[in-house]
């Protein structure tokens, strides 16, 4: 029974004096404005990755667009791996733990052997037949931190990976809206190409009656009819680019490009009004800043590691059981069995690789630091470009608007002056190309502040919360 004090001394001591090797963990500090620049103050953004982002996309109040986003979820297999690779983890994080508890096993066995006489080579020897029914356990006293530092490392990780999992869920959200925004603007300037066609194609009717009564020249007509022709091939050139982006919304929504369509149909898309006013609380909800700070827990946790290795492993062992060499009374009590005992091992000499580990650990802890801070700056600069887009592009707009409507009435007066015959059609096609050119830039400003908003909401953490409207 001394032994057994003894050992129990051991443990008692041991699991008084546990500590945890190596550094705690304390977030890194990052350098952040105090408001944004365009947009008013704002609080220290705290990541809060767990938080819902909701169906974010619904603020655009497009029925097309919720069915599509809804299919990313559960088809795109991208997602589905990187939610398998965050399961993983979660494994890693339950094994890990498991070096809490003792490890335990139990096996029987049964060995007949023959042992030699000694005398001749004529002797026969004796035969024994040993049963055994056995119970070992052993545990590592974690006296120096070594599996407390192994659970914050992978719990960081594990961290790390559903943050890493929610941030490809918004990219690839946000990359569908804006494919699907950049596929509206296309069919809007399909219909623009097909209105301005169908009014070249009247215009090239009437410069060939006026060239059939003598009012025109030939160069006139085949002017009109240049203009028509080079529309047309500007019309059909749109449609490489609606094909592309059909089939790579098909690949984010898991299906075969053969197998999906995306029929054109008139926009019926809202711009929702974004305020300015809440860029904080948004921004705390970056997956990707929580996982960039969760690498830098993960990291620091693996210094401890490295630095346990200079320390000494403590393990308990234990064997209980029943050993005979009889059968009938193989699980009787005198026939018991039992040892109890602990291990200590030190490292003595390792060449200097414990403290190679060491720096390495120092070095990967160093780069993960600066990898958040360049993810946060990054953040910053995100919302910033998006607000700045916004706000120019609104601006940009009411100017084209304007330079629109100018170049209609050039229109309207030159045709008016080319029946008059006061001008040439040279005045005319000019006027055409100005008010097409414009026509096409409104569009393309409506596409790009679709995108500069579903830019906006994915700089922000998704989950936007929009307004509610003036009544």
């Amino acid at each position: 029974m001394d032994s057994v004090k003894v050992l129990f001394t051991i443990v008692v001591t041991a699991l008084i004096s546990a500590c945890s090797v190596g550094p705690d963990y304390v977030k890194p500090p990052a350098d952040v404005p105090v408001e944004f620049k365009e947009s008013g103050p704002w609080k220290v953004a705290r990541p809060q990755d767990t938080l819902s982002r909701g169906e974010w996309w619904q603020i655009y109040h497009d029925s097309r667009l919720n069915s599509l986003e809804e299919r990313v979820t559960v088809s795109n297999q991208n997602l589905i791996a990187a939610e398998a690779n965050f399961r993983q983890s979660q494994a890693l994080v339950r094994a890990t733990r498991s070096g809490y508890f003792p490890q335990v096993s139990a096996g029987a066995s049964v060995n007949r052997a023959r042992s030699s006489s000694g005398k001749s080579s004529s002797g026969s020897g004796s035969i024994s037949t040993n049963f055994l029914l056995s119970a070992e356990a052993s545990w590592e006293l974690d006296v120096w931190g070594r599996i407390r530092r192994s659970v914050e490392a992978s719990q960081a990780g594990s961290q790390a990976s559903a943050a890493d999992l929610e941030s490809l869920r918004l990219s690839t959200q946000a990359e569908l809206a804006l494919n699907y925004f950049q596929l509206q603007t296309i069919d809007a300037q399909t219909r623009l190409y097909e209105a301005t066609i169908s009014s070249f194609r009247q215009f090239l009717k009437l410069t060939n009656d006026r060239y059939a009564v003598g009012v025109v020249s030939q160069a006139d007509v085949l002017q009109a009819e240049t203009q028509l022709r080079s529309t047309q091939a500007q019309a059909l050139d749109l449609g490489v680019l609606r094909a592309q982006l059909e089939h790579a919304i098909a690949h984010l929504v898991g299906k075969p490009p053969a197998q999906f369509s995306l029929q054109p149909a008139p926009q019926d898309s809202i711009l929702p009004r974004i305020s300015l006013s809440q860029p904080s609380e948004l921004l705390e909800r970056r997956p990707d800043i929580a996982a960039a700070e969760r690498r830098v827990a993960e990291a620091n946790a693996d210094i401890g590691l490295a630095k346990v290795a200079y320390f000494p492993a403590i393990t308990l062992s234990s064997t209980a059981g029943f050993a005979a060499s009889a059968f009938s009374n193989w699980l009787t009590w005198p026939n018991r069995v039992w040892s109890l005992g602990a291990v200590l091992a030190q490292t003595v000499f390792d060449g200097g690789l414990r403290s190679a580990q060491t720096d390495e650990a120092r070095a990967v802890y160093d780069a993960t630091v600066a990898a958040y801070r360049e993810t946060v700056l990054t953040g910053f600069v995100e919302v910033e470009d998006n607000l700045a887009a916004l706000r120019i592009l609104e601006e940009e707009a009411l100017v084209q608007d304007q330079a629109l409507q100018a170049a209609q009435q050039v229109l309207s007066i030159t045709t008016h002056q080319y029946q008059a015959g006061t001008v040439a059609y040279l005045s005319v096609l000019v006027a055409q190309t100005t008010v097409l050119a414009n026509k096409r830039s409104s569009v393309a400003l409506a596409g790009r502040k679709y995108a500069a908003s579903v830019l906006l909401v994915k700089a922000l953490g998704g989950g936007w919360i929009p307004e509610k409207p003036d009544m």
